[in-house]
């Protein structure tokens, strides 16, 4: 799956004066800043992940979910579907082609602060309508509390309130949370959210548990048996 030169040129269009973005490092990496971060995926996978935005080692990849939290969710996946741990790196950029993987806003910002709602916003269009008009996937596992309400973002009352609703019960992240999400011109589409907690090494409460957590949502959302033969070849 390609990001249409449409949409890229879009996001592209939102990003030219964006203020935050971490340009040392997209410097650095001697990359551009105004290209987004989507790691995309099979246009028809039936699992994706969805974060908060890229950072450091993202950028150096050109690659989403790649640095040490991501390292974590390409490590769990690979066990849910070869059955053993995670050998290298290369093998982690490997699992990840099955799958689909987005960011709450695709470009990394300065001090890996998260970005403003006034951000989110901007992009949110953007976002939205690559996950119903450029993915057919219909699962999503989400890492963070901005993540998964930003499936509230431009929607009406009741969704925002049942997302709010959702995050404060204890068992969040064993169960799952069907919403609608509904573009500008008036089409939607439902997705499944399954919520995970943030898998970053700063997040103290849930970081030991993550792979435990991580592991039981692949099982329950059957993902070695939905992404098939494909992935394991």
């Amino acid at each position: 799956m390609q990001l249409s030169d449409s949409l890229r040129a879009a996001f592209r269009r939102e990003a030219e004066h964006l203020e935050g973005i971490d340009l040392d490092v997209y410097r650095q990496f001697h990359k551009d800043p105004l290209e987004p971060i989507i790691g995309l995926g099979p246009a028809d996978a039936p699992i994706g992940f969805f974060g908060r935005d890229p950072g450091r080692q993202e950028i150096k990849h050109g690659v989403p979910f790649i640095g040490s939290g991501g390292q974590k969710v390409r490590a769990g996946l690979y066990q849910a579907l070869h059955g053993e741990p995670l050998p290298d790196f290369e093998a982690s950029l490997e699992v990840g082609k099955h799958v689909f993987w987005a960011n709450t806003v695709p470009y990394k910002p300065a001090g890996n602060k998260a970005w403003a709602m006034a951000v989110k916003k901007r992009f949110q269009p953007l976002m939205a309508e690559l996950l119903v008009e450029h993915w057919q996937g219909r699962t999503l596992i989400t890492l963070g509390r901005e993540a998964f309400l930003w499936f509230g973002i431009h929607q009406p009352k009741e969704v925002r309130q049942a997302l709010e609703t959702f995050w404060k019960r204890e068992d969040r992240f064993e169960t799952s949370h069907s919403t609608i999400l509904t573009l500008e011109d008036g089409q939607s589409t439902t997705f499944e959210l399954a919520p995970l907690p943030h898998p970053s090494p700063l997040n103290q409460t849930w970081y030991k548990r993550f792979p435990g957590l991580l592991e039981a949502r692949l099982r329950n959302l059957n993902v070695a048996k939905r992404l098939g033969k494909s992935a394991l070849t």
